[in-house]
């Protein structure tokens, strides 16, 4: 079993930066990643990150976003800087293990508006 659970969401204005971690327990990771959910979208990839350290954005975060950790550690941050307020969304953080099951934390807000 696999406990997830997110931190650093909250509030910042247009242009801001947040950064958001993530850490994990229990079973030896192959992938761990963001994923946000925007009220009324379904959720998304947002950047991960595989235990041979490939690494994945989504367009819409590439150039702004950087997802950085190592999955035998089972701890990743995601720093976001040029924040728009179509980031707004509950951002959680998505384990996977080697035997192919998924772990989700429950998820941290961001939130941003001037």
């Amino acid at each position: 079993q696999v406990q997830v659970a997110e931190s650093g969401g909250g509030l910042v204005q247009p242009g801001g930066s947040l950064r958001l971690s993530c850490a994990a327990s229990g079973n030896i990771l192959s992938v761990m990643g963001w994923y946000r959910q925007a009220p009324g979208k379904e959720r998304e990839l947002v950047a991960l990150i595989r235990s041979d350290g490939t690494i994945e954005y989504a367009d819409s975060v590439k150039g702004r976003f950087t997802i950085s950790g190592e999955t035998p550690k089972k701890t990743i941050d995601l720093q976001m800087t040029s924040l728009k307020p179509e980031d707004t969304a509950v951002y959680y953080c998505k384990c996977t293990s080697w035997g192919g099951k998924h772990y989700w934390g429950k998820g941290t807000l961001v939130t941003v508006s001037s």
